[in-house]
């Protein structure tokens, strides 16, 4: 076990959205978190990043897990799409946690910033400006970032959105990769249930008062999940 939340309530402003979860994400896991609009997901991405503290209950993590050690992708509307950076510049920020007091990049940081650029075929745009790339390419920096500070888990929040079916289609194969063969533990926020439960060993499910935790068989097999799929890519789960 490497994160456990134990009858953990979220809200925000005074005001609770879930209550009494618990689930927990394993050593290797991929952990797909899916539900209504409103329901807690992005406020559960933050708590366990420990950017905001539970209403209530535990988040438990494993002695060998530090927040800061927690590869991050958040929401592209979070960020500045024109930001005035080169795409070497952004990925080796990536390694900033990681440096301590120290006023400079390492060898063995630039080399990891390097690698995750060949990793996700863009080092190629090593020298680019960010604000230039597609909207598939900037995902693709963006996670190279993250990954430079992944030491074991990966925290992805709506890594797809925005982004047209080709790029979409890319992001998720690649997150795939990082679980299967680089062996990260993944967990994502996904407003794409038929993504989730193609990729996904785990679901959570937040909204409406109803929650769920379980293999993605027995996800699809419930009342809950037969009813979400029947949405197909739910229409009500806009952004949160």
């Amino acid at each position: 076990m490497q994160i456990e939340c134990r009858d953990v309530s979220l809200g925000y402003d005074g005001r609770q959205i879930t209550e009494t979860l618990n689930f927990s994400v394993s050593e290797g896991d991929y952990l797909c978190i899916v539900g209504e609009n409103g329901a807690g997901k992005s406020t559960l991405v933050k708590t366990l990043l420990g950017l905001t503290s539970p209403m209530g209950g535990k988040v438990i993590f494993d002695k060998s897990i530090k927040t800061k050690d927690i590869g991050y992708l958040p929401q592209q509307a979070e960020l500045q799409r024109d930001f005035p950076a080169t795409v070497w510049e952004i990925v080796l920020s990536g390694c900033l946690g990681s440096m301590g007091m120290r006023p400079w990049f390492s060898k063995k940081e630039k080399q990891l910033a390097e690698e995750n650029l060949k990793k996700l075929s863009i080092f190629d745009l090593k020298n680019k400006s960010y604000r230039t790339l597609s909207g598939g390419q900037q995902q693709r920096v963006l996670l190279a970032r993250a990954l430079c500070a992944a030491k074991k888990v990966l925290l992805l929040d709506e890594p797809a959105a925005g982004l047209d079916p080709v790029a979409t289609n890319e992001m998720y194969h690649l997150v795939m990769e990082l679980n299967h063969h680089e062996g990260l533990t993944v967990v994502m926020v996904s407003h794409d249930i038929n993504a989730a439960v193609r990729h996904a060993k785990h679901i959570l499910h937040l909204g409406n008062g109803l929650t769920f935790y379980g293999e993605t068989g027995d996800y699809v097999a419930s009342d809950i999940g037969k009813a979400f799929l029947g949405i197909g890519k739910c229409r009500r789960c806009d952004n949160e």
